[in-house]
């Protein structure tokens, strides 16, 4: 199973930070680029433990629908939501939230495992890892962003 980990260095505090990874219309904003939508479960606001969300949104040129839950859940310190349905034949994406002086290390451990034997590890190997990274370190950013933007000094 591949396993991408991906560091951003805020500076704001932890709970901003937290607040901010599991708000659903932030997550939105931050992927807006592949379309990204909440369809069902819950489609707005900040998502708790025991949690679902459906989302469709369009990656490689096709409109894919995925829903995951929250299945761990420490404010501020973590939450983890797994995949219940979609294109992976599995998914854990681990949020992290460390506090560093005055700023929050956010830490994104995303392992997935592909469907389709080895065509799909041939997939995870030409493209798709990369693909996920890159995801992952654009919804970082622009988390980041968004922290630092709010802070009030």
């Amino acid at each position: 199973m591949p396993l991408i980990e991906i560091h951003t260095l805020i500076n704001a505090d932890v709970k901003t930070c937290f607040d901010l990874a599991r708000n659903i219309d932030i997550h939105q904003e931050s992927l807006r680029h592949s379309q990204e939508k909440a369809i069902a479960g819950k489609i707005s606001g900040l998502i708790e433990l025991g949690e679902w969300v459906s989302w469709e949104a369009k990656h490689f040129g096709i409109v894919q629908h995925l829903t995951s839950r929250i299945t761990e859940f420490d404010s501020p310190h973590y939450f983890v939501d797994e995949m219940v349905y979609g294109a992976f034949k599995s998914f854990r994406h681990d949020h992290i939230f460390k506090k560093l002086d005055n700023q929050t290390l956010m830490v994104d451990t995303f392992d997935f495992e592909s469907p389709l034997g080895i065509i799909g590890q041939l997939a995870n190997q030409l493209f798709l890892k990369r693909y996920m990274a890159n995801l992952l370190k654009t919804r970082g950013n622009y988390l980041k962003q968004k922290a630092e933007s709010l802070k009030i000094d």
